[in-house]
């Protein structure tokens, strides 16, 4: 029964730092713009990546999907 004058305080404790912290996320601006990140993860605005070694005639494969030039991969 003791434990409880430990755990009482420890629990209200907590809870007013969770309080407060959610406060300062709310002052300082953490949940201005929910939808921005969504909607920027569906913009496809990237240049295709090419690794390097690949020339420009080798980057384009054919339909078949063989590579035009020397190097096979």
């Amino acid at each position: 029964m003791s434990v409880l004058i430990w755990l009482i305080p420890v629990a209200i404790g907590m809870g007013g730092l969770g309080l407060l912290a959610f406060m300062w996320s709310l002052k300082s601006g953490q949940f201005d713009d929910l939808d921005g990140a969504a909607e920027r993860i569906l913009m496809d605005d990237d240049k295709p990546i090419v690794p390097k070694g690949y020339a420009e005639d080798e980057a384009e494969e054919g339909a078949d999907g063989e590579a035009t030039g020397e190097k096979s991969r």
